[in-house]
């Protein structure tokens, strides 16, 4: 909360109530309400000799199937094998579901991964790790909502880096979003608010801009069926849809009267919130961002080769915003429905849904950015936190495996048409080169210009690693 001395304070248009305050203040939009909070040490300039300009990272959450995706084992018994068929891709011994046939079609503009492997199988902790390349705090199944003491995602870093690079601060977009959600918005209204995505303990002044898309009921699940435009809104999360800008821009007016104010009493953090509260409202009124996340202007052929449904629009808009300049874009397939890629009680969504919206989203967004030549500085990552078990369950099933799963890479200078990693016979285990989520990370970190092994200061200024072990992929580089 704003205050001097716990008084309202007096301005040209007269005196402000606490509510005033808190609504012209954002109450917290952005998360940069706190100076304190917000204040941030600097960093070695990143983002030189980078391979890619941007990353967009797919997070399939919930865990999609090796054995049903980019590792299918045909001569397995079918309790391993499952009900899917193998087709050929252009990539020499990948077999590919044939529920992608797409993505089969242009595998020859991506590597696969076959080996990514860890030991934290649950959904919160996984998805913490995968998105930041350190294990979670918080133990196996101990919890499902982020906490400041979560480690910063990769994304936060970047804008963390941003912010710190010359100019950073006047950009008038972020450096990091999250689509079309924040992981677990849609799921069982929003009682889960997924680790991973945040800046942790680097502070709330590093987390997202995130947009915010609803769903009809609690049974319904947009990303797989088509959306109006009125649904697709993608509005920023957080900001009231009916306010309108010049509203927010004489909203700030008060404010900087009223932090001059502020000032008097505490110049330092006062000068901290100036600078971060510039930052948020250069991205909540800058045209620039605003017509970035417009998808309304696209072309309806080109939204239709996306597909109409949320995940498919969420990639379309992915490639709007690393075209405008953003350098890390989350899209979350999140598990609305309470399942969806968390395939426990049988494949028939899987099948008939999930894969079908996933090969057409990813395909259409790998042909898009390469048709406008950004394939080539654009890193894209798709990948879940775990597999599946080997063995399917009664109801043809499967339960949770992260020993053993797939990640997808393409463009940034990624080598396409070629297989990382060998799993055995079932799919259950690496046989050779396992890759970790602290290799991934060190591998994105590298491909952006970063040094895999960065330390940023914690908040009593001793130096913390962002990876503490692993190493960067460069092999599969050209």
């Amino acid at each position: 909360m704003l205050t001097v001395k716990g008084q309202p304070v007096r301005v040209c248009s007269g005196a402000l109530n606490r509510r005033e305050l808190l609504q012209i203040g954002g109450a917290g939009l952005l998360g940069l309400s706190l100076p304190r909070v917000l204040a941030a040490e600097s960093a070695a300039a990143p983002f030189q000799n980078a391979k890619a300009k941007s990353v967009i990272f797919l997070f399939l959450f919930g865990g999609p199937s090796q054995l049903e995706t980019f590792d299918m084992k045909p001569e397995a018994p079918m309790e391993i094998r499952g009900p899917f068929r193998p087709i050929a891709s252009r990539t020499p011994g990948l077999l590919i579901s044939d529920h992608l046939p797409r993505l089969a079609a242009v595998s020859d503009k991506f590597a696969v991964i076959r080996t990514m492997t860890h030991t934290f199988n649950d959904h919160s902790g996984g998805g913490h790790y995968m998105q930041t390349g350190k294990r979670w705090h918080v133990p196996v199944g101990g919890g499902f909502v982020a906490t400041p003491k979560d480690w910063p995602s990769m994304g936060s870093v970047v804008e963390h880096l941003s912010q710190r690079s010359p100019g950073g601060l006047s950009r008038d977009l972020p450096a990091y979003a999250v689509l079309p959600n924040w992981l677990g918005r849609l799921q069982e209204l929003g009682q889960y608010r997924r680790p991973g995505e945040y800046g942790g303990w680097l502070g709330a002044g590093f987390n997202p801009l995130t947009t915010a898309v609803d769903k009809r009921n609690l049974d319904d699940n947009p990303y797989w069926r088509d959306c109006s435009d009125e649904e697709l809104s993608f509005q920023i999360d957080g900001l009231a849809p009916e306010v309108p800008t010049r509203t927010l821009r004489d909203r700030a007016s008060l404010l900087r009267q009223f932090e001059g104010v502020q000032r008097q009493v505490d110049a330092g953090a006062a000068s901290v919130l100036d600078r971060h509260r510039q930052r948020a409202l250069a991205l909540v009124t800058s045209e620039k961002t605003r017509g970035a996340l417009d998808i309304g202007r696209e072309k309806a052929t080109l939204r239709d080769a996306y597909g109409r449904h949320l995940f498919g629009q969420s990639c379309l808009l992915a490639r709007r915003l690393v075209e405008a300049g953003v350098r890390f874009v989350t899209v979350h397939y999140d598990a609305c429905d309470g399942y969806s890629w968390d395939s426990h009680r049988n494949n028939t969504d899987v099948q008939k849904h999930l894969l079908p919206t996933f090969d057409q989203g990813a395909s259409a967004l790998l042909a898009d950015l390469d048709s406008r030549g950004l394939l080539q500085e654009t890193l894209v990552v798709a990948v879940g936190e775990m597999g599946r078990t080997p063995k399917g369950n009664a109801n043809w099933g499967r339960n949770h495996w992260s020993t053993c799963f797939p990640c997808v890479l393409a463009g940034g200078g990624i080598r396409g048409g070629i297989v990382y990693g060998t799993s055995d016979a079932h799919a259950a285990y690496p046989k050779d080169h396992p890759v970790s989520p602290e290799d991934l990370a060190k591998t994105i970190y590298w491909s952006l210009g970063i040094d895999p092994d960065l330390a940023l200061p914690d908040k009593e200024g001793r130096p913390i690693p962002m990876v503490e072990s692993g190493k960067a992929l460069t092999q599969l580089f050209g």
